[in-house]
């Protein structure tokens, strides 16, 4: 746990207020009690309320308090701070002229020399992060990994000076990080999703941004025109040192994957990334880059990055594989929230009985429509399997109202069985939030890993009903 008792001096013997009692609120929670810092917690949840309570908590609405009476609010990143509205501890804290941080924020407050490498991006940054925490850990680098993937920030150990921290964020993380940004800021990629939280994509870009202020190393792609209006303007600033990633162009002075899979740096060839199991596929390679020019700025040997890269056991969740029945893979991708992420997956395999479906985001799925032919059927689940029934019928594909994830797992494994083509695979790869129907992405992922190991081979399933077609 980190230790934050060097806040106490700062905070004027006045409680910090905590609104927000999951993953990181109840952590600061105790992070405070040990540290012998008073709060006052707040969830509008009863469940998560009762909870805080058990643990003898003093729970009180906010609504009916005086915000003068406390330092500041810690806010968790799943309370709207702007929109679609702030929340109304965050309106009376604004209007008390209190601040409103986050969770890693105190950490940063508290360990100020600590040293750090920040992710971000709308997909693969949860790769990258545990592909960078990897490849530190074999090179024997103290170091922890948390932030929006793992364990929160203040349950990590307080490392020695040497160790490292490597922190995924979210733009809502981003968003309460006022004064925080790592010494290693990443920019993976950037594309439309939680415009909802964020106004549009500009303050979505925006929110991102703050990981680039103030001294340091900032590694950003120039795979898109958002990241390259980043890099353009953290290069204006010119405070920080910025090395470009690429895995769509040569970089003469950057990183960069080649189509065929090999990373360089510079000129100088550094891996032939085929060699890296875990990490396969164009989106993987950039992740490979990235990971590569951090561990290579904080110090880690060439060599022992690329044995790293090479040992790397992939990340559960995305494009992970469950186990093979009778020559058909089972393709764990819950973490394909949105319509960029299914899509790397949906490049990666040929044919595919794809289970898609979920709690619908905005803007459609025009990047899984660039491959759609590889999709042999569709089983559809949740809210959005309406809307994308349409979709995919506008696109002659294949698809059963399969409503729930089991049932979808089940109606997928009798098709991709019964008809035994060559390479198939059983992909679970949502392009949607798991919020209709489960609490996250990880029990998605979870609960389709139990189904599918409950699968059996089909008794005399016929391997030539390959010719026979689908229907939809």
């Amino acid at each position: 746990m980190i230790d934050l008792s060097p806040l106490k001096p700062a905070l004027n013997n006045k409680p910090i207020l905590v609104v927000g009692l999951g993953k990181s609120g109840m952590p600061v929670y105790d992070a405070c009690k040990a540290a012998g810092i008073d709060t006052v917690l707040w969830d509008d949840g009863e469940a998560s309320r009762n909870a805080a309570i058990a643990k003898g908590a003093r729970v009180e609405n906010p609504e009916g308090l005086d915000f003068n009476q406390f330092a500041l609010l810690c806010l968790s990143p799943g309370i709207p701070l702007t929109h679609p509205k702030p929340h109304a501890a965050v309106v009376k804290a604004q209007a008390a002229g209190l601040e409103v941080i986050g969770d890693i924020e105190l950490f940063h407050r508290a360990r100020p020399k600590a040293k750090t490498i920040g992710i971000t991006g709308t997909n693969g940054k949860s790769t990258t992060t545990a592909l960078i925490g990897h490849i530190l850990k074999e090179a024997g680098v103290p170091s922890a990994v948390g932030g929006n993937i793992g364990e929160a920030i203040l349950t990590l150990p307080d490392l020695p000076p040497e160790g490292v921290y490597v922190l995924e964020m979210s733009s809502y993380q981003t968003d309460l990080s006022t004064t925080f940004a790592p010494n290693i800021s990443l920019l993976v990629n950037v594309s439309p999703d939680h415009i909802d939280r964020h106004g549009s994509m500009e303050g979505y870009v925006a929110a991102k941004e703050r990981m680039f202020k103030g001294g340091g190393t900032a590694v950003i792609s120039l795979d898109d025109e958002w990241c390259m209006g980043v890099y353009e303007r953290v290069k204006k600033q010119a405070q920080r040192k910025i090395i470009a990633v690429s895995c769509e162009r040569p970089l003469m002075h950057g990183v960069f994957a080649s189509r065929e899979g090999v990373l360089f740096d510079g000129k100088n060839k550094v891996a032939d990334l085929h060699t890296c199991k875990a990490l396969q596929g164009q989106h993987n390679w950039q992740n490979a880059a990235m990971a590569y020019t951090a561990c290579r700025e904080a110090g880690v040997p060439v060599d022992a990055i690329v044995k790293g890269m090479q040992s790397f056991p992939g990340l559960i969740h995305r494009q992970s594989f469950i186990l093979a029945i009778n020559g058909i893979s089972y393709i764990n991708d819950s973490k394909a929230t949105n319509d960029q992420a299914a899509a790397m997956a949906l490049r990666t395999f040929d044919p595919i009985y794809w289970i898609a479906g979920g709690k619908p985001k905005d803007g459609g799925y025009p990047d899984c429509e660039k491959s759609l032919p590889r999709v042999r059927h569709a089983f559809l689940i949740g809210e959005a399997a309406a809307a994308m029934a349409e979709w995919l019928k506008a696109h002659n594909i294949a698809f059963t109202h399969s409503k729930t994830l089991e049932q979808a797992t089940a109606d997928a494994h009798r098709m991709a069985q019964e008809e035994r083509l060559d390479k198939a695979v059983v992909l679970l790869s949502p392009a949607c939030a798991s919020f209709d129907q489960f609490r996250n992405f990880e029990e998605r992922g979870d609960a389709f890993v139990g189904y599918v190991r409950l699968l059996k081979p089909l008794a005399g399933a016929d391997a030539t009903a390959a010719q026979k077609g689908t229907t939809a």
